[in-house]
């Protein structure tokens, strides 16, 4: 058992294939991993490995994506015209600050959860946001998060030692121990192969709305806040776009990936 190491697993968790040997850990592996237990029916599987019940999976999961995108297609919400105006005025008005914002099909899971707005009063966008942790396996999602907002004000609740919730402190306290100059913000960058994903590293000490600029963002912004201390798998490109030298340390851009399965609905 990879929770307890004490007795003989009879269990193997669908999603992320760790041996549990009772009920009790298998709860406890969930907690701590965030798992569901769900198989991850868009994992990679390479060719040697792959049977014919792989194969009768692929075409099951086909066949209930062609079901979705119908019943999606099929929805009121999408021949509403207020819906479409309000899609283009938020692209539009995204546009209007470089930012190249692509919204998905109604059905899709971000496009049900993304809640963000334009105020025009104010002429400043209010933004769903999600910031993930992958050291400790936390995600945690904000609304309404005005543009013009520092990124270091957007975490200080999160790994803030005086300002974060204590809740919140303890399951982060990895990062909340840390100093903050060990601090990286990460965003994805999209329209990318799946063998080539690529990180930007973003500026805390400057706003949302700074930071978002010049990139592509799928429904709302996920930034990913690493330690340069702590090893991981994300590749980050230089200032200028360039990739990172390969035998680089776990300070300089080359950190191990961590994040697979954020963004399933939009591949």
């Amino acid at each position: 058992c990879e929770t307890c190491s004490k007795e003989e697993a009879k269990y193997r968790c669908p999603r992320c294939m760790k041996y549990s040997c009772s009920l009790l850990c298998v709860k406890k592996h969930k907690l701590a991993l965030s798992c569901n237990g769900v198989r991850d029916k868009t994992a990679f599987i390479s060719v040697n490995e792959f049977t014919d019940l792989n194969l009768l999976s692929d075409y099951r999961f086909l066949e209930d994506v062609g079901r979705t995108a119908d019943a999606a297609a099929r929805h009121c919400i999408v021949h509403s015209p207020a819906t479409k105006r309000l899609l283009y005025c938020l692209r539009n008005k995204a546009r209007g600050c470089n930012i190249e914002l692509k919204t998905l099909p109604v059905g899709f899971t971000k496009r049900r959860e993304n809640s963000t707005t334009f105020n025009s009063m104010e002429n400043k966008f209010y933004w769903h946001l999600k910031l993930v942790f992958p050291h400790c396996h936390a995600e945690y999602t904000l609304k309404g998060v005005p543009d013009d907002k520092t990124l270091a004000d957007i975490l200080k609740p999160y790994i803030d030692p005086v300002e974060s919730d204590p809740v919140v402190c303890q399951r982060l306290k990895i990062y909340t121990a840390s100093p903050q100059s060990d601090v990286r913000i990460l965003m994805k960058i999209e329209n990318r192969s799946r063998n080539s994903v690529r990180y930007n590293e973003l500026d805390a000490s400057r706003s949302l709305l700074d930071n978002l600029k010049g990139k592509v963002i799928i429904e709302y912004p996920t930034l990913f806040v690493v330690l340069k201390t702590l090893k991981n798998d994300m590749v980050v490109l230089g200032r200028d776009g360039s990739e990172p030298a390969e035998n680089s340390d776990s300070e300089s851009s080359s950190l191990s990936s961590v994040e697979e399965g954020e963004i399933r609905d939009s591949s």
